[in-house]
């Protein structure tokens, strides 16, 4: 009996030098090189794990994380992307979005986390992902929502949504166990409604960057 492929999975996406694609086993050496060399960049806003930081970073503990999102993707759960920039002719992992939490039926929403690499902070590199993720999510992958939350004290990430006009909608009092403690959050929200007209937030996206130059 062949298995139901989850809406909108798996999929490759790509503007300019950026490119989603799902993981592979082959990334285990990227991937553990980059969180390792972030720790001050990234261990802020993450949750709280036990462990020394680069053992919790290591390929071994890549290859546990690609079976559990792999296993997310396949029961429509998630949506797991690497983030790569593709640049003379080589492809460099530099970050992670992931779609999770998904819920469908009445609901269709779902949460996006993603982190980069502070090598290559300030390029564009996240609100163009963010910008392709979205709007796969709201095509193909048939959800009506998506959700971001944000630790206040984490202005870059907060800039990210708000350039691409994510809502601020919410605050959430003691959400998260991050770095060590029970911290707040604002709720960011948008709807495939709110991007429709323009043709997707990609399009808006490029829009706004064009008007910056």
């Amino acid at each position: 009996m062949r298995l139901r492929r989850a809406p909108g999975w798996p999929v490759v996406l790509a503007d300019g030098p950026v490119l989603l694609r799902p993981y592979r086993r082959s990334d285990a050496a990227a991937w553990s090189e980059v969180r390792r060399a972030n720790r001050d960049w990234l261990a802020p806003w993450e949750s709280s794990l036990a462990g020394d930081w680069a053992e919790l970073n290591s390929p071994a503990t890549f290859r546990w994380m690609h079976r559990d999102q792999r296993r997310s993707a396949r029961t429509g759960e998630g949506m797991p992307f690497a983030v790569c920039l593709c640049e003379g002719g080589a492809e460099r992992f530099v970050g992670h979005l992931n779609v999770g939490n998904i819920v469908r039926r009445a609901f269709c929403s779902g949460y996006v986390g993603y982190w980069v690499d502070r090598r290559v902070a300030g390029r564009g590199v996240i609100p163009t992902a963010l910008a392709l993720a979205v709007d796969h999510a709201f095509g193909p992958g048939g959800l009506h929502r998506v959700e971001v939350n944000i630790r206040p004290e984490n202005r870059p990430s907060r800039r990210v949504v708000e350039k691409l006009g994510f809502r601020e909608e919410a605050y959430h009092a003691r959400y998260m166990h991050i770095d060590g403690a029970w911290r707040d959050h604002i709720g960011y929200a948008m709807t495939s409604e709110e991007v429709a007209a323009e043709g997707g937030l990609l399009a808006r996206w490029h829009r706004l960057r064009a008007a910056a130059r």
